[in-house]
């Protein structure tokens, strides 16, 4: 539906500028979207491998620390002298205006907390599967924040692409053609009106050329 605006050559150009911009807006939603799925696809597909190693390597850690339970009784009081690891960071990467969290873990040398006499390395093999588990976790942390991150963006902007292509640039079309037949419509009612003038005028010196040449004939 065209917007209700006064036909003048002014709102024409004003309005095929907006509808210009409209469309490189619509164009660029578009290339816009189709690089946020190509970026989170390829996240879904890393997404889906870390999980199936996420697994396995629970199903490693867990077996490691029943051994370790077995062999050693409750472990308990030794899992506390284990220190609280804080080397995790988290900042943000930017994939089209769209900040994406990103997750880094220091590397740090690993030390044992614990003391030899009361471990075994039941205890040892399990501390390192937990060790593996910590960071690969936080790699799939990282992967699937960043997918979910970039799905909001993809909605969004495909709502904001539908708007422009079905509501927006439409309505514009509308307003620049109303415009263009009104001002066409104008221009050939001035078209007219002159012709019709220019006609008036002609009939007039027609008459008045007539008058002045009807004393010389009625004399001779």
């Amino acid at each position: 539906m065209a917007q209700q605006v006064f036909p003048t050559k002014g709102n024409l150009i004003a309005s095929k500028k907006t509808l210009s911009l409209s469309t490189m807006g619509y164009d660029l939603m578009d290339k816009k979207r189709n690089i946020l799925i190509r970026e989170m696809m390829g996240l879904v597909d890393q997404a889906k491998q870390l999980r199936d190693e996420v697994d396995a390597i629970y199903d490693q850690a867990f077996a490691a620390l029943r051994n370790a339970n077995i062999t050693l009784g409750d472990i308990g009081e030794i899992a506390e002298s284990v220190p609280l690891d804080d080397g995790i960071t988290i900042g943000y990467r930017s994939v089209m205006g769209v900040d994406i969290p990103t997750i880094h873990l220091e590397k740090r040398p690993l030390e044992l907390s614990y003391g030899l006499y009361d471990s075994n390395s039941q205890l040892d093999y399990a501390f390192l599967c937990f060790q593996k588990v910590k960071e690969i976790t936080v790699t799939l942390a990282e992967i699937e924040n960043a997918a979910a991150g970039l799905s909001d963006a993809i909605v969004k902007t495909q709502r904001r692409a539908n708007a422009l292509k079905n509501v927006v640039i439409p309505n514009l079309e509308s307003t620049v053609k109303y415009i263009s037949d009104s001002l066409d419509e104008k221009d050939r009612e001035e078209f007219s009106r002159l012709k019709v003038i220019k006609a008036q005028k002609s009939t007039k010196a027609k008459r008045k050329a007539a008058g002045k040449a009807q004393p010389e004939t009625e004399a001779c």
